[in-house]
């Protein structure tokens, strides 16, 4: 099993910066992929950033630039948000995906991003 924690998110005005992160615990490979996703009120999960363990790196379009994911040796991801806008308003859950094509997937519990004045 593997455990992930998440931390880091808040109330912040519009253009304002956070930075997500979630710590990985368990039984991990050393192949996987690490990433975020958010979802908004009345709308599905989406991707915003994956990495994975040799350091492949993603976003979708509508974070490019402004957010940059990241992560350490000890399995933890990092998710530096700037230029916030309030449609990033979401709940943001931290992923690790491993196993045959990445089929086993861990969630963490979700934090809360507001961006509003």
């Amino acid at each position: 099993q593997v455990q992930l924690v998440e931390s880091g998110g808040g109330l912040v005005q519009p253009g304002g910066s956070l930075k997500l992160s979630c710590a990985a615990s368990g039984s991990i490979s050393n192949i996987n992929v690490m990433a975020w996703y958010r979802q908004a009120p009345g709308n599905e999960r989406e991707l915003v950033a994956r990495i994975s363990s040799v350091g492949s790196i993603n976003y979708v379009d509508s974070v490019k630039g402004r957010f940059t994911i990241s992560r350490d040796t000890k399995n933890t991801v990092y998710l530096q948000m700037n230029s916030l806008k309030p449609e990033d308003t979401a709940v943001y859950y931290c992923n690790l995906a491993q196993g045959f094509r990445y089929s086993t997937n861990y969630w963490g519990q979700g934090t809360q991003v507001t961006v509003s004045s």
